[in-house]
């Protein structure tokens, strides 16, 4: 069951257009072509054929109306979803900066920065890092957001590949520019096609629940041990890119965030290359851009620690948490991108 914001009869489907636009439909091309039965739901039924399309009628079985399938303006609200917490800047503003200091930066880099707070806080210090080089980048990767829109306007990106929007501005976007473009999470992704476009990345922010001294991520688990969300493409991303830079707070509340042992690996260590924090930035010397990074961050006044020192200063904060308890069930199988079981999650104990 497929959402869209104007279909016609026949199933040619789009996010683009229609009073509840949606933008880029990247995860539900996959379904489209893999399921038994595919059935569009839309709100906005159009004149044959439906043009812009994105899910083609050869892949569609039923077309169902209803009177509205949601609103977009709970998606994102754009500029409100820009953090004014001064951690968050402080965090977003050394990722750009140890981005400005690689020497991958230069004319023709890509990047994904992702939607959370923090990482359009990012995006904006990386556009201005960008204008301040007097260079472009070649394209921006992944979900979309009027940051990245902005930075496209701006002259400093040449092409913005969207597989997701996450406000009401980059879910209009992608309609009014060629050079915004609609893309399927397998071209975005498969480390099984012939070419994703993941593995062209130069630089890759990540957000995290927890990272540990081995530079193992969790996006899944909260402190609680239960799940928060859906995982998204970290570990795609984390893979591919040059660089892999998760931005984290070493504290969220009473809770430690860089930590000895994630409660769920999610993402393996051995992918992640920087972990940015506003208590410093380690580098992780298992990674092989590690060279490279310490050399060029050298160069900087970015202040360098060690994953352990960041998780002692975190401890020292919050103190040692009780270990989560749990039963032997296993309530869900974590899989990474090559489909093997990377962990599992049980069942907490009540």
């Amino acid at each position: 069951f497929l959402g869209a914001s104007a279909a016609d009869e026949y199933g040619n489907a789009t996010g683009q257009v229609g009073p509840n636009a949606c933008g880029s439909m990247g995860y539900a091309f996959v379904d489209a072509y893999n399921a038994g039965k595919v059935v569009i739901v839309t709100d906005t039924l159009v004149d044959y054929p439906c043009n812009p399309v994105s899910i083609s009628q050869q892949y569609v079985d039923l077309v169902v109306k209803v009177d509205e399938i949601g609103d977009p303006a709970k998606i994102g609200a754009g500029a409100a979803r820009m953090t004014k917490n001064p951690r968050d800047l402080l965090i977003a503003e050394r990722a750009a900066k140890v981005i400005a200091a690689s020497r991958l930066f230069k004319e023709g880099y890509s990047f994904q920065t992702g939607a959370g707070a923090i990482s359009i806080a990012c995006t904006n210090f990386l556009a201005n890092e960008t204008a301040e080089a007097g260079i472009k980048a070649s394209f921006s990767l992944g979900g979309c957001t009027a940051a990245i829109i902005d930075m496209f306007k701006r002259g400093l990106l040449r092409t913005v590949q969207c597989s997701q929007s996450f406000d009401a501005v980059a879910a209009r976007a992608i309609a009014e520019d060629p050079n915004i473009v609609e893309i399927d999470n397998e071209v975005y992704s498969n480390m099984y096609n012939k070419g994703c476009m993941a593995n062209r990345l130069n630089f890759g922010i990540l957000g995290a629940l927890e990272v540990d001294t081995d530079f193992n991520v969790n996006i899944l688990t909260g402190s609680s041990g239960e799940m928060m969300g859906g995982l998204g493409g970290g570990p795609d991303v984390a893979a591919g890119a040059d660089v892999s830079i998760v931005t984290i707070p070493v504290v969220r509340g009473r809770t430690p965030s860089i930590v000895d042992k994630v409660f769920t690996v999610c993402t393996p260590g051995e992918s992640v290359a920087v972990v940015v924090t506003e208590a410093g930035i380690a580098l992780n010397p298992k990674h092989r851009f590690y060279k490279e990074l310490k050399e060029d961050l050298e160069k900087t006044t970015l202040k360098l620690v060690s994953i352990e020192d960041l998780h002692k200063i975190a401890i020292g904060i919050t103190g040692v948490p009780k270990p989560i308890e749990t039963t032997e069930k296993i309530a869900c199988i974590v899989e990474f991108r090559d489909g093997t079981v990377i962990d599992v999650i049980r069942q907490i104990k009540k």
